[in-house]
């Protein structure tokens, strides 16, 4: 038993080149640029083109990550690829992944906890490398959520974009990497949020197809309520775990799903709004790559520096949620 913990040594991420406006979406629905802004912060969002799957999205961010990170497809030992999106029920994404890349030496697995699965993804992997079972293991966040959204239902239909990004995890030394993290979950929630149709229980069928059951339904009003308490009760677990005041945090990275929730969030919690990170109007909520998206784009614009306190909050179908505490 090693014990080292885990500290992401590489970041990349992917969004298509597709550009869904609000005012593209004023011509779709009843809705206007102004009431999809006032209430949930987004202004636009990524959308992959018909036939790309998530496989395709993930291995660019992938990519990206590997490169940054100074490592080989070949030195890779295990693929977390954390999706509810996958490009087909079997094989995994991971599988995908690792053909796409040419990781012939990896381990491969999905991980499904929807828009928490980045943080559940990264939790699951710092757990094989203080088991000293794997030294570089790709945590990739990735969904095509699009094919799954009703363009017609103004309450889900400005909400959602499509993405991924990935981490490249090695073994720390030091103070530095994962210092803490909380999961959790509350299946009596289970049916806030869902997509009815197309597993086992109630498989694709023209009736199915007719009823629209193969897209995202979600009570709206509910899950934010809930998203906000998980959240918040993650993060100050989380903090008290890794013994970080919250005075100490440098950036806080929660899911973007909505600005009100990040907003009565960081309220909860005390946080002053030039700690916290939000990128959710140019990409809406993209599910399991939404927190690995702003962890990159927080990096790369120098929101977050060697040595810092990072915060990483997440909440998703299931009802899931998790926080994760870093030294950066």
């Amino acid at each position: 038993m090693t014990n080292h913990s885990a500290y992401i040594a590489g970041l990349g991420f992917y969004v298509p080149d597709r550009v869904l406006t609000n005012r593209e979406l004023e011509k779709m629905v009843e809705t206007s640029d102004e009431w999809i802004r006032t209430r949930t912060g987004i202004s636009e969002r990524r959308i992959a083109e018909k036939g790309v799957g998530t496989s395709e999205l993930a291995s660019r961010a992938a990519l990206a990550a590997l490169k940054q990170a100074g490592v080989s497809p070949n030195d890779v030992d295990l693929i977390i690829a954390a999706t509810t999106t996958p490009d087909m029920p079997l094989p995994s994404c991971a599988c995908f992944i690792q053909q796409k890349i040419g990781a012939k030496n990896a381990a491969a697995f999905d991980l499904a906890a929807a828009c928490a699965g980045f943080v559940y993804a990264l939790v699951t992997a710092e757990q094989f490398i203080r088991a000293g079972v794997y030294k570089n293991i790709l945590v990739i966040g990735a969904d095509v959520i699009s094919p799954y959204i009703d363009w017609t239902e103004r309450s889900t239909c400005i909400l959602f974009g499509d993405g991924a990004g990935a981490a490249l995890l090695k073994p720390a030394s030091g103070k530095s990497g994962i210092l803490s993290s909380v999961l959790g979950s509350d299946g009596q929630y289970a049916d806030l949020l869902t997509i009815p149709c197309g597993g086992s229980r109630r498989p694709a069928t023209h009736g199915s197809v007719a009823e629209n059951g193969h897209t995202l339904k979600m009570s709206g009003s509910e899950v934010f309520k809930l998203a906000v308490r998980g959240m918040s009760e993650a993060v100050i677990e989380a903090l008290s775990r890794a013994k970080v005041k919250k005075s100490d945090v440098a950036c806080f990275i929660p899911h973007q799903a909505n600005q009100r929730i990040i907003d009565a969030v960081a309220d909860r919690l005390e946080l002053p709004a030039e700690k916290i990170f939000v990128n959710l109007q140019k990409y809406g909520n993209t599910s399991a790559a939404s927190c690995a998206i702003a962890l990159c784009e927080a990096v790369e614009q120098g929101k977050i520096k060697k040595g810092d306190k990072v915060v990483l909050a997440t909440f998703g179908s299931g009802l899931v949620w998790g926080a994760l505490v870093m030294e950066w």
